[in-house]
């Protein structure tokens, strides 16, 4: 019997087609070399997802700054899609206005490997427990690999602002060489990658660095 299929970090992000709220779309296509998250659901019309697609909606702006497309998962159709959005604005303030997947045949919480394969291939008669799994948030790199997965419980709404801060720490760790250590916060120090010697650090930082250890070199965050 098949298992699922984790999808690992550095991996390709699975290419699909689908039809979404904002149309039909070819994924990679769509994400035209941005970042992106791409955050699942298991049912419409459940109370700690209608929170959270509210959260996304109101941190929209944060998002656009960073330069982070945005595209919701859940295994319904387009036409509850539609009604549940005007929940959302009702009882959050806010409606979302990124694209939403119909994944009513399941395909894509399939290929990445939220679902096994064996399942059925219609959310028809389908609860949200049966899809409890389809509860995970995929950043996705330019290069179209998959950067960071966090999967959560149905009863556990996610952080918006962990997966703002993590993105914050990729976007910068991507062009320097530093790294960010626990709880890091945009403006707290930062970690000066172990694989750089200190030859090689003080030309990109002049001005030095504390280190409790000689592996730990903390520098304030590069501008």
């Amino acid at each position: 019997m098949e298992r699922h299929v984790t999808k690992l970090l550095g991996e390709p992000a699975p290419d699909f087609s689908a039809e979404t709220t904002k149309g039909y779309i070819n994924f990679h296509d769509w994400l035209d070399g941005d970042w992106c998250i791409l955050f699942s659901h298991p049912k419409d019309f459940t109370p700690v997802c209608t929170t959270e697609l509210g959260a996304i909606a109101q941190s929209r702006d944060e998002f656009d700054r960073l330069g982070v497309k945005i595209i919701g998962l859940s295994v319904d159709s387009i036409d509850q899609h539609e009604r549940w959005l005007n929940d959302i604005l009702q009882t959050q303030g806010a409606r979302p206005t990124y694209p939403i997947i119909a994944d009513t045949e399941l395909k894509v919480a399939k290929l990445y490997g939220m679902l096994p394969w064996y399942e059925c291939n219609t959310s028809r008669d389908r609860t949200a427990a049966d899809n409890a799994t389809v509860r995970t948030v995929f950043v996705i790199g330019p290069d179209k690999t998959i950067r960071l997965t966090m999967s959560y419980p149905m009863s556990t709404g996610r952080n918006i602002s962990e997966v703002l801060r993590v993105i914050r720490s990729m976007q910068m760790t991507e062009t320097c060489q530093v790294a960010t250590p626990a709880d890091w916060q945009p403006g707290d120090d930062v970690i000066i990658l172990p694989t750089l010697s200190d030859t090689a650090a003080r030309q990109l930082f002049p001005n030095g660095w504390t280190a409790p250890k000689p592996y730990l070199r903390l520098v304030p965050p590069p501008t």
